[in-house]
């Protein structure tokens, strides 16, 4: 059962016991109980808008956990596909954006259960254990899912491993005696904890080391905070000097709206104009200047404190630089409590959509280089142009947008950090931020955030581009999941060809292909020291395209044959044990 979470949340109304149907998952997965109770957001929309539930877990930090998330849809109205859909994020990331428990379980009353893996880095000190935090978040495109809820019937996490592979190291405290923690117990396993393990680590070397929640362990309120103090000071600080005809920002750069005029763009915030959603809240199209300057505006949510960072972190970053392929920070508005950001606005959308998950045509393969080439220079002039080395922490196709043009430019800069930069290194010691399938494996396991965690992102960016598929999928072999990790594997079979984009076929000459797949190989190595810096791989592109021209120029329309058909385009960022398994045998290695 899962116990009681906050004041302000209410239990899922369960009048009755119901007879479950364990078509999708075995009947020994959890008992009866697990799937028979839950806890949801409550019935109150206005409420779920503005809250989330999250769960903290203490772990013992340097190893991999499977967390396994227990579901059964019990409401009677909630039947269909799109009646519940709502937002998972585990250990501070997104796990899935669409988690819809009847798609998953195929009905009303069918028990089901999603299985993510996470690494664990220690924190900023010496920790001896961290929190894991599980968090489900009601759908923010609230006029697409009749249910504005989320809920979740049990919970499991198991250690798996550290990452040098050793299943069988203890838990570096003693047991805690506070009753935060539980401890499976039986009788075969009573006499004491020391002997468990050791039961454990002697019978069964590579058996995971389990310490198993039936229910959830622990709550925690998700703290959620009114950064007042910064939306009010710039509030006041703007109107102040408006008055003076300037602007709050240090570089004179950034125009202050007040909510009249943002409203008056988008109608009162329209949900006509919407052109975008996310965690932060929704971007809408607006017209400013008499409705003859179309703009993005993105409304984040006021109450959040995480996103109040990010609003302050991108107004500092972005109304300092300029640059052609950095989307430009037009202004900000900060009344009554709002905060709003006004870009440019990109007609052609994100690389993503272009790329899949839409009706786009295929983009060329000369396109898709001039595209990569302007993303690259972007972050380019971030790690060396700009003043100091600013790394973006979370370069995405989704945050790579196109104008009318097809001019690329990095969005996006909430997750930024700006450090020092000492003998060309940029090492910062940071909470684990990004999004699955692009996070940099090094910068996972040691906390530490380099410039060449931007690089690892953008090689996963690279692969989208060559084979149209998103980082992560669902419902595809296991080790087809993470793309990073497919195309690895697929690069050393030498079965490259079976993963291209099939648009591509026979449109791109060998030599040409040969050195982009050179360049998107050593953006994803293992060790950051050897992947290239964004210069390089700005020249890297560069000389590719010069290659792809020539070979257009003298043959007209010369390629290599790819023969294998597309690649599927679901994205879903559910992630199997089994990918870990092998990144495990790996770092063994």
């Amino acid at each position: 059962m899962l116990t009681r979470l906050s004041t302000e949340l209410k239990l899922c109304p369960c009048p009755q016991i119901y007879t479950l149907n364990f078509a999708k998952a075995p009947n020994y997965s959890a008992p009866e109980q697990v799937y028979q109770t839950g806890r949801s957001m409550g019935p109150d929309p206005t409420i779920n808008q503005r809250h989330n539930l999250t769960w903290g877990f203490p772990v013992p930090p340097k190893f991999y956990y499977l967390v396994r998330l227990h579901f059964c849809e019990l409401q009677p109205e909630i039947r269909e596909i799109g009646d519940r859909v709502f937002l998972i994020y585990i250990a501070n990331q997104t796990a899935e954006t669409r988690a819809d428990i009847i798609q998953w379980s195929g009905g009303n009353g069918i028990p089901t259960y999603r299985d993510y893996v996470v690494f664990m880095p220690p924190g900023t000190g010496n920790e001896e254990k961290v929190f894991l935090y599980v968090t489900l978040q009601a759908n923010p495109q609230h006029w697409k899912t009749k249910s504005l809820d989320a809920i979740l019937n049990g919970l499991e996490i198991f250690k798996l491993n550290e990452t040098n592979g050793n299943l069988a190291r203890p838990d570096p405290d003693r047991p805690h005696p506070h009753p935060q923690e539980v401890i499976p117990s039986s009788k075969n396993l009573s006499k004491s904890r020391t002997h468990f393990i050791a039961v454990v680590a002697g019978a069964v070397s590579a058996a995971l080391v389990v310490f198993s929640v039936l229910g959830l362990l622990l709550v925690f309120r998700h703290r959620r905070k009114y950064v007042k103090g910064y939306v009010h000071s710039s509030r006041r600080a703007a109107n102040s000097t408006k008055s003076r005809g300037g602007s709050t920002l240090p570089s004179d750069l950034c125009h202050y709206f007040s909510l009249k005029e943002i409203k008056a763009a988008t109608e009162n915030f329209n949900d006509t104009f919407i052109i975008g959603v996310g965690g932060f809240g929704n971007v809408y199209k607006g017209y400013i200047d008499g409705g003859a300057t179309p703009v993005a505006i993105k409304r984040l949510k006021p109450e959040s404190s995480q996103e109040a960072n990010e609003f302050k972190t991108e107004i500092e970053l972005l109304s300092q630089l300029r640059h052609r392929h950095l989307v430009s920070l037009i202004g900000y508005c900060t009344d009554k409590n709002e905060m709003v950001l006004v870009y440019d606005y990109m007609s052609r959308g994100t690389l993503a959509d272009n790329l899949y998950h839409s009706d786009n045509p295929p983009l060329a393969w000369g396109q898709r280089l001039q595209i990569c080439i302007g993303a690259a220079r972007g972050l380019r002039y971030l790690h060396s142009g700009a003043k100091g080395t600013i790394i973006h922490r979370d370069v995405k196709s989704t945050n790579i947008l196109l104008d009318e043009k097809w001019v690329a430019k990095v969005s996006d800069f909430g997750l930024s950090k700006m450090g020092m930069t000492t003998a060309s290194k940029t090492d910062i010691s940071t909470m684990v931020k990004g999004s699955f399938g692009y996070l940099d494996p090094e910068y996972y396991r040691r906390h530490q955030l380099t410039e060449k965690s931007d690089v690892y992102s953008f090689g996963v960016v690279l692969w989208e581009v060559l084979c149209a598929r998103p980082a992560l999928m669902h419902k595809v072999e296991p080790r087809e999941m993470n793309l990073a990790e497919w195309a690895r594997f697929c690069h050393g079979e030498g079965t490259l060809d079976q993963i291209i984009d099939c648009n591509l076929k026979g449109k791109i000459e060998a030599e040409c292909l040969n050195r982009f797949i050179e360049i998107a190989m050593s953006c994803i190595h293992d060790k950051g020291v050897e992947r290239p810096s964004m210069n390089e791989v700005v020249r890297g592109l560069e000389f590719a395209l010069q290659l792809h021209q020539k070979s257009i120029a003298s043959n007209g329309d010369g390629g290599v044959s790819i023969e294998q058909g597309c690649a599927s385009n679901e994205s879903i960022q559910c992630i199997s044990a089994t990918i870990f398994s092998e990144i495990n045998d790996q770092n063994g290695r």
